[in-house]
């Protein structure tokens, strides 16, 4: 090779270098192009699994299949020998069994927990497991649908350890807990004895739930022992708190609000100390709450325009580090929650609540891919 064509060759591998290294860092999975901004992001979703019994909390486990908590058929039995949930939500019908944890698998539903209770409100909403988490390689479920108020009296909401043989077994009464240490300032209008767990994340050994009724996020240990993390009530008042994620360091949180509910949901940040700060307005019935490998945030909207839940309005918002705010996918069904996969995807669990909506529910996948302006004007 001539000296003259080798310093071409360097040249154009040198610019070649610093192009790249210029172009924005993007999640593994998006399209680097120096030209990228939020508004060029491109969301394709797709139908991932169905036959879903009212999916709520999602949570990829370390095998890498996708794990879903489903609210399940409801319950006819009502219980009148203990405090109730008053109208109109009140009072509840229960069931001791009737909602389920399921592995999807290849695109396929497995049951890896079975009879679990489910419970029917006074409006026709349905309650059952709320969310699922792991540690290490332990499945866990948390109960909303439970509890004597519920109209499930001997099954207290908690936290529930999954075993082999679809079995479980109770590790956490939090009806106990909860009723024992009222947070600040309950809200008696549509006060739950027993609470409606949402939301339940893993940080180190130890797993963080969110009771939106009473206002609340507390800590489960690895024995089972729990205790209050922080009482959202006491600063923030009756806010619906829903869904919380650990990152870089520290929680962040999204909440329903009051209805009418357009844009009365915020995003928070919670220290390790529990002081509360708000780091994002103006969302509508925020659900869940996560990240991409870039810093952006997604917030899951589960109705949009509207001041009661409405179909086909739920939307994906993402957050970028600049604060551009992009609409990643929009025409959701009764959304309820979301997670960033382990492929730089979202899942989203959809047909999520509302009327009884038995083996209709969803998971949908979204991709997200960066427009090549670049090439664009090229062609």
């Amino acid at each position: 090779m001539k000296k003259k064509q080798l310093v071409l060759l360097l040249l154009s591998a040198f610019a070649g270098a610093i192009i790249f290294s210029s172009c924005k860092k993007l999640p593994p999975g998006l399209a680097c192009d120096c030209n990228c901004s939020p508004n060029d992001l491109v969301a394709t979703s797709s139908v991932y699994a169905t036959g879903l019994n009212l999916p709520r909390g999602l949570k990829f486990g370390p095998d890498g299949n996708l794990y879903v908590a489903e609210a399940g058929v409801g319950g006819t039995n009502l219980v009148t020998s203990c405090q109730q949930v008053i109208p109109p939500v009140g009072p509840y019908k229960g069931s001791d069994i009737g909602s389920r944890i399921s592995e999807i698998s290849n695109g396929q539903r497995i049951t890896v927990a079975d009879n679990l209770p489910s419970s029917t409100d006074a409006m026709g909403d349905i309650m059952g497991v709320g969310d699922v988490a792991f540690i290490g390689n332990q499945l866990y479920g948390v109960l909303t649908g439970a509890g004597c108020s519920h109209g499930v009296p001997d099954i207290p909401n908690g936290v529930v350890k999954v075993l082999p043989g679809q079995q479980w077994s109770m590790f956490a009464n939090l009806s106990a807990f909860i009723q024992t240490n009222p947070v600040a300032h309950p809200n008696p209008g549509d006060f739950e004895p027993d609470g409606t767990w949402y939301s339940m994340q893993t940080v180190g050994e130890d797993l963080y739930a969110v009771e939106p009724n009473h206002g609340e996020i507390d800590k489960i240990d690895k024995k089972g022992n729990i205790s209050r993390f922080v009482d959202i009530s006491a600063t923030q008042g009756h806010i619906v708190p829903t869904s919380i994620i650990f990152h870089d360091g520290s929680f962040y949180m999204v909440n329903l609000s009051h209805f009418p509910i357009t844009g009365n949901s915020n995003v928070y940040k919670i220290s390790l100390q529990g002081k509360i700060t708000t780091i994002a307005s103006g969302f509508s019935m925020a659900q869940s709450i996560a990240f991409d490998k870039a810093g952006g945030i997604y917030v899951l909207e589960g109705t949009t325009n509207n001041p009661f839940p409405t179909p086909a309005t739920g939307d994906v918002i993402r957050i970028d580090p600049s604060g551009v705010r992009t609409t990643i996918v929009s025409g959701l069904n009764f959304p309820t929650a979301m997670v960033m996969g382990p492929d730089n995807k979202l899942y989203i669990s959809n047909w999520g609540f509302g009327p009884p909506l038995v083996g209709n529910g969803q998971i949908l996948q979204v991709s997200i891919t960066c427009q090549d302006q670049t090439v664009k004007k090229q062609s």
